[in-house]
């Protein structure tokens, strides 16, 4: 199968994309999480394109080749959101079909609640609602702790320095011991130290944490989710409770729920084949 790469112009960016199957069948754009890139999604492109659908994969602003602007205001969630919009413009989209894992899971969010009409349905993997987040980060003890990295990576120039040390090896380290034994190989891993070893990328990406607390986007009234929404959890993930889950699932007029009791925070790779199968059935027009 053939997998196009080209770059795109965006919101006063160009985001490098990943493009697969019919030109006009309907399209399902995948945002990918920290630390990955558009390779995150590897497993789920052939299939999808192979279904007949449009896939788009961009390495989000401060990944792998896209452009990685100065400064943390440029990766607020406004900003992120911005980008996809962006993109669905410069595609000739009105409508798509939006799936996010992690930080691309939070950009999703946030993509539907502020822009509802431009999407057809929203797919999630092992992020919660933004507002369910923000309340257990407030009074949940458990998830506090889990979100310890989240702290530290408000620091200084530190972040970068212990994901770079020894050719990566941190920031291997960090990727490998969050998931199962054998979720990353180790041609994985060496991509990912590619992608990571691009001007400005360490930073780019730590600063969508820091943008987080320091310009924290403006939720909507409405909290509620008014497409169809389908979220797929890993229930092993050491960063983010699968208690979460459920509440948010609860924000959505027309969401599905499906947990993945062995899975970690890296379902699409840990249980590719199942997630394809829940993402393609969720997908068709009557799913």
């Amino acid at each position: 199968m053939e997998i196009e790469h080209s770059f795109i112009a965006t919101n006063g960016l160009r985001l490098h994309v990943v493009q697969a199957g019919p030109t006009d069948g309907p399209p399902v754009l995948l945002l990918h999480g920290f630390p990955e890139f558009w390779r995150g999604w590897e497993k789920q492109i052939e299939p999808l394109a192979k279904a007949g659908y449009r896939v788009i994969v961009p390495d989000q602003r401060g990944y792998n080749l896209s452009d990685k602007p100065r400064g943390v205001r440029a990766y607020g969630v406004d900003r992120l959101a911005a980008d996809v919009l962006g993109l669905a413009d410069a595609l000739g989209y009105q409508k798509l079909n939006l799936v996010g894992h992690d930080w691309g899971a939070v950009v999703a969010w946030a993509f539907a609640l502020w822009h509802p009409e431009r999407l057809y349905k929203l797919g999630i993997l092992n992020v919660p609602h933004p507002a369910v987040m923000l309340r257990f980060l407030k009074r949940d003890r458990e998830q506090l702790r889990r979100s310890w990295y989240v702290f530290f990576f408000q620091l200084p120039w530190l972040p970068e320095a212990v994901f770079r040390a020894g050719n990566f090896r941190g920031g291997a380290r960090m990727l490998r011991g969050s998931g199962k034994l054998h979720t990353f190989t180790s041609q994985d891993v060496a991509a990912y130290k590619q992608a990571w070893s691009q001007p400005g990328a360490l930073t780019g990406m730590i600063n969508w944490y820091r943008a987080l607390f320091r310009h924290r986007p403006q939720l909507p009234r409405d909290l509620r989710v008014h497409v169809p929404t389908l979220m797929l959890w890993g229930q092993q993930d050491i960063a983010l409770s699968h208690r979460m889950a459920q509440p948010s699932i609860d924000l959505c007029d027309d969401g599905q729920l499906v947990f993945f009791e062995n899975a970690s925070h890296w379902v699409q790779h840990d249980e590719a084949e199942a997630v394809t199968r829940q993402l393609l059935d969720f997908l068709r027009p009557d799913g």
